[in-house]
């Protein structure tokens, strides 16, 4: 009896000294991963907030704090009304994307229609397509209606559906369970009562990871409205950002230039916060059925 209980002499566990080593070992790699990635936004926090004699130099801790910085950066460009704009531009466009996505994407999980495997491959074919092979057509087609120096070029075409967005909502509500599904289609419940009372509550943890993935590149897009913004008052902050470095590199007021930074990057790190929780979860859950 006792030679059964008996533990291989190749499978004991490892000594505690052995585990704690381990784990300092992952800790200590954790730690330097995190600071790879914080060290740059402290050097930029800390570059914009010193004065221009200091920041020409290799100074890397300020001797006074400038917080002045940040009202003359207001002063000398529109960034208010960037924000304004890039906050227009990222709701809309996450609205629509949502919105267009999400039935995109119930049919392709949870109807039955034939054809349906050949048509997401081919929706999953379009994400091969970089987007500056079809900007010169689209770029002719919002030209002659008008839609330049405005929100619609960058806005609308969300609202015809993401084939990235439908791919992540499709593998998500694959996940769902079928029997709740089933059970409602045997109730008499249509395919819109169904998407809209069962299948949007459950997904939420994944809709909500596309909505901040669409909002998280809506906001640093820098492409798009380069192209079709060219008013002052219609730029949004990415691209008023790279004007602004553009002119303050000229002058070396490179502190005035990471306090812009700090302002285009402080809400995105606001809203990670508030929202890490769903955005995690969301990708965690996001699974490959196929």
């Amino acid at each position: 009896m006792s030679a059964a209980l008996s533990i291989p002499p190749g499978r004991q566990r490892p000594p505690r000294r052995h585990a704690v080593l381990l784990a300092i070992g992952r800790h200590a790699v954790l730690i330097g991963l995190a600071a790879m990635f914080a060290l740059p936004l402290l050097f930029m926090l800390l570059q914009s907030v010193m004065p221009i004699t200091q920041a020409k130099t290799s100074a890397l801790w300020p001797e006074t704090f400038e917080w002045g910085n940040y009202r003359e950066v207001f002063d000398r460009v529109p960034l208010a009304q960037y924000f304004v704009n890039t906050l227009q531009v990222c709701l809309l466009a996450t609205i629509g994307t949502v919105v267009s996505c999400v039935p995109v994407a119930y049919a392709f999980s949870w109807m039955r229609w034939r054809g349906r495997t050949t048509v997401f491959v081919i929706v999953l074919a379009t994400m091969m397509l970089p987007y500056q092979v079809l900007f010169p057509t689209q770029f002719q087609i919002f030209t002659s209606l008008g839609w330049l120096n405005s929100v619609l070029p960058l806005t609308v075409p969300a609202f015809f559906g993401d084939a990235f967005s439908i791919f992540m909502l499709r593998q998500f509500f694959m996940t769902l369970p079928g029997d709740v599904i089933d059970a409602a289609r045997i109730d008499g419940a249509g395919e819109g009562w169904i998407l809209t009372r069962v299948v949007v509550p459950m997904a939420k943890p994944g809709i909500m990871a596309v909505a901040l993935f669409q909002f998280l590149f809506s906001w640093s897009d820098f492409f798009g409205p380069n192209i079709y913004l060219e008013n002052e008052d219609s730029l949004t902050l990415a691209v008023g950002l790279a004007r602004l470095n553009t002119a303050l590199a000229k002058t070396g007021e490179s502190n005035l230039t990471m306090a812009a930074s700090v302002v285009f990057v402080l809400p995105l790190i606001v809203m990670f916060f508030f929202a890490q929780k769903v955005f995690i979860e969301g990708v965690n859950l996001t699974g490959t059925k196929g």
